[in-house]
């Protein structure tokens, strides 16, 4: 094999013994997730925002933006239940560029797996301690999910790995909502086909183990935009999208049928600054739409500190190095907003 066999790495429990969550921790973790549950089942009409930066790359400003969140949520805690993004790793379409603080806990030093694992964790730790907020975070490595599975609120699955068997397969064992993003080729079906596997039952090879699962009722769709055969950006959060998703979901019949929108990548073309626009948009199909207001859960936003995105070597404080985001004034306007127009 063309393998360089460099440590081996810590076990989940072993990482979890040495960052504990405490006894009184996991009683706020426990009352935030069936909030977001709720949310996903229908049993609560708030709207969520999973929100924060496209990638979590420096600790202190990702928390910064996080307590900032935490002030704007007091202002609109009736209307919606902000879940931050904090997106440990990365997956790259060439296996190039950064990868996440998983791989690089300091982006400009070289990759370092055991270091990667712990900040990861104090990470998630540290933003629930010191806001309450359990966050969302993207299952890019399957069999990584046990080092951060008692700290988190959502999971989403991405375009490029909901094909994936191995993660179709480990959603269904989660017991928080998971998003199911819509494959970069924009097929529904292949999503429907993703989010059954997820509410099924399973036996299959997980860390070594035979494990079986009882399925995930909470696992359900997130619509991001696809690319078509010019690989351009097609936009699928319009109210006719909207409207053929709910047809798929009325066939199948699926627990708690819902969707979130991405308003950024194809949907926006990756123009950061569109999805205040796209927001909008959407909240007038549900006020159209009583079937359209019952499956739109919420939105995913890419929001950050600065607005755009910056090279990795500038060291812009609160700027993505990864996709361009929404600054913090623009944000905040937006949340207010969305607020006002529920």
């Amino acid at each position: 094999m063309n393998m360089n066999f460099k440590c081996k790495l810590p076990i989940p429990a072993e990482v979890k013994g040495e960052y504990p969550v405490s006894e009184e921790l996991s009683k706020v973790i426990a009352e935030r997730n069936k909030l977001i549950a709720d949310v996903i089942r229908g049993e609560n009409d708030r709207l969520l925002l999973i929100i924060g930066p496209c990638s979590a790359d420096n600790e202190d400003s990702v928390l910064d933006y996080i307590t900032r969140l935490r002030g704007v949520q007091e202002k609109v805690s009736d209307k919606v239940l902000i879940v931050p993004r904090i997106y440990t790793n990365k997956p790259r379409t060439t296996g190039k560029g950064y990868k996440g603080m998983l791989h690089q806990p300091d982006p400009s030093q070289k990759p370092d797996m055991y270091k990667g694992i712990v900040a990861i964790r104090k990470m998630h730790l540290r933003a629930i301690e010191e806001t309450g907020f359990t966050c969302a975070d993207e299952m890019l490595y399957p069999e990584n999910h046990r080092y951060l599975n008692d700290l988190l609120g959502y999971v989403a699955v991405g375009a490029r790995s909901v094909e994936n068997q191995q993660h179709r397969l480990t959603a269904s064992g989660l017991n928080i909502p998971v998003g199911m993003k819509n494959p970069v080729s924009g097929s529904i079906p292949v999503l429907m086909n993703s989010i059954e596997a997820a509410q099924s039952g399973h036996t299959f090879l997980y860390r070594g183990w035979e494990v079986s699962t009882e399925g995930n009722p909470l696992a359900h769709a997130i619509l991001r935009g696809y690319e078509n055969h010019h690989s351009q950006s097609m936009p699928n959060y319009h109210y006719e999208d909207l409207q053929l998703l709910f047809e798929f979901y009325e066939k199948k019949g699926f627990s708690n049928p819902a969707a979130i929108i991405d308003t950024n990548h194809c949907n926006s073309g990756k123009r950061h600054l569109e999805q205040p626009r796209i927001v909008k948009e959407v909240l007038s199909s549900r006020r159209y739409d009583d079937n359209i207001r019952k499956l739109v859960k919420g939105f995913m936003i890419e929001s950050y500190i600065e607005d755009g995105s910056q090279k990795i070597d500038e060291h812009i404080y609160g700027k993505s190095i990864t996709d361009p985001c929404l600054g913090w004034e623009k944000t905040e306007r937006m949340i207010l907003d969305i607020a006002d127009r529920l």
